[in-house]
């Protein structure tokens, strides 16, 4: 179950559009499931109208209006619950056991030991993806005049949410892990462009592989900008040569618009600065390279200095860094399931890896886009460690760096067809540590990632060229590698549907034989 919370000013606004036909006509039957005693004494289920809903917007204001509480920022507070579509449909009855569960949790209720603050509960049928969901929205204002507190109230309502999972039966989300998802806003937004995605998605996967592709902080800046962002670095307070954080923008914006700006930690919270310069050298020099490249951005002058992202890597570095991907995959068979941090980092370089691919060679967002948002999620923690991870062994950094640089269009190199069966089988284990994790929806997701999107990426690419029994390639010593420990009759850890291993499978391997390994 999602929460999404948002806080306004207009009690009567919030009311009449929960009650009344929606932006696109999908409120259906808009009615209360649960809320206050004393509004529920006057209002039963049956469907609200605008009368009806200008009279609970007026009682839910009607404390805080009476007692004159001032609240800043607004005295709105509104939360929707919502299911996956795959879930079904609730009962009224069991939304509103949810919903009064969830409210005394959040402290909005007499269990709080305080005052209660009036609130509701609607229900209008179906979201446009198909969610069944609830609305809750609530006065901050307590009847006695004090203030309901919000402060942390984001992670409280995802504990919360954690805990009616498990009362009331319904899909666990993981503890774990935690991405930030976007708001109606948004996608309302993006449709209306006709773009094929909000900003803030692509904008995502451009940092992502700017920053795996990168080997400084002043190459990422470089990257970025290449890639076709607006970059401005945030300064400490008082200074204009120490940055703390940084925010991007598109380019090219919509027609007629203005650029929309996102910190780094909005986009993803493995895309905080903290986090990418844990990856990176710390030096003196570094660190004068990089603000000289922020103030540069900032200012929108040409980079300070021409780095690697203005050089096509050595074609040698495509076996180098397919070996290593093949070695990072033997090396999580000795990682713990509970070593949460390490699968994160795992996951966070080969998302890069995908979002590199993807930036380079797809003009709208395709296969390999969706491969790098979905490993992304496991990427995002909702606790990091005090102390980051930091690669000293195989990395898929190397992959990001050859895939950055691949050419737009085509059908792709031996090499690339190589790398993609390296990047699967790594995949594969972060699919193998969900399900061992009992986290069988993560699980689900990134099966069904690699059979319905990356399955079109391998049957684009040329098949890998057979090499001499003497004299093999250190390519495809390192697919040899990864079949090192599989299951007899299955092609070594393949995830690849059964029609599209032909693609990638090197001399030697019977491809009629090859079955893929994740849950069919």
């Amino acid at each position: 179950m999602i929460p999404n919370i948002t806080k306004g000013a207009r009690m009567h606004g919030l009311i009449a559009y929960l009650a009344g036909p929606g932006r696109a006509n999908e409120h259906t039957d808009p009615h209360l499931v649960a809320g206050s005693p004393s509004i529920m004494a006057w209002h039963n289920d049956d469907e609200l109208n605008a009368d009806a809903a200008q009279a609970i917007a007026k009682e839910l204001d009607r404390a805080r209006a009476v007692l004159g509480v001032e609240i800043p920022g607004g005295h709105v507070w509104h939360c929707s619950l919502s299911l996956r579509a795959e879930e079904g449909d609730l009962t009224d009855v069991k939304w509103a056991d949810i919903a009064q569960d969830f409210m005394d949790e959040m402290g909005f209720t007499e269990t709080s030991g305080r005052a209660p603050a009036q609130w509701v509960a609607i229900r209008h049928g179906h979201s446009k993806a198909g969610n069944d969901h609830i609305h809750i929205a609530a006065s901050m204002g307590r009847e006695d005049g004090t203030k309901w507190s919000s402060w942390r109230d984001f992670p409280r309502a995802q504990q919360a949410a954690r805990e009616l999972e498990k009362k009331y039966g319904l899909e666990e989300l993981s503890p774990t892990h935690s991405t930030r998802g976007l708001r109606p806003g948004e996608r309302e937004a993006s449709e209306r462009r006709g773009a094929p995605e909000p900003e803030r998605r692509s904008l995502e996967r451009k940092v992502r592989a700017c920053a795996t592709s990168a080997q400084d902080e002043a190459e990422f800046i470089r990257r970025l900008r290449r890639a076709g962002a607006l970059v401005r670095p945030r300064y400490a307070s008082g200074r204009d040569d120490v940055v703390v954080g940084y925010n991007v923008a598109e380019q090219r914006p919509h027609k007629g618009g203005r650029p929309v700006w996102f910190g780094g930690g909005h986009l993803a919270k493995d895309l905080a600065l903290p986090k990418l310069r844990a990856e990176w050298p710390d030096s003196p020099q570094g660190a004068a390279e990089a603000v000289a490249e922020w103030q540069a951005a900032a200012r929108g002058r040409r980079p300070v200095t021409i780095g690697r992202e203005a050089r096509e890597p050595d074609p040698q570095l495509w076996e180098r860094y397919s070996d290593e991907v093949a070695r990072l995959r033997e090396t999580l068979r000795s990682v713990p399931l509970d070593d949460h941090a390490t699968w994160a980092h795992v996951a966070r370089e080969t998302s890069g890896a995908f979002a590199a691919w993807s930036t380079a060679t797809e003009a709208t967002p395709g296969p390999l886009a969706a491969a790098a948002d979905e490993l992304s999620k496991t990427a995002q923690l909702r606790r990091y460690p005090v102390r980051p991870i930091r690669s000293f062994g195989p990395s898929a950094r190397g992959a990001s760096l050859m895939l950055m640089a691949a050419s737009m269009g085509g059908t792709g190199t031996a090499a690339q067809a190589i790398m993609l069966r390296q990047l699967l089988n790594v995949a594969k284990a972060v699919h193998d540590m969900h399900k061992a994790s009992n986290d069988l929806r993560r699980a689900r997701q990134i099966s069904h990632m690699v059979k319905h999107h990356l399955s079109q990426v391998a049957a684009a690419l040329p098949s890998v060229p057979a090499t001499t029994p003497t004299k093999d390639s250190e390519a495809t010593a390192a697919v040899r590698a990864s079949t090192a420990g599989q299951v007899a009759g299955r092609s070594a850890g393949s995830v690849l549907p059964p029609k599209y291993v032909q693609a990638s499978t090197h001399a030697g391997t019977r491809s009629g034989s090859t079955r893929p390994d994740i849950e069919r």
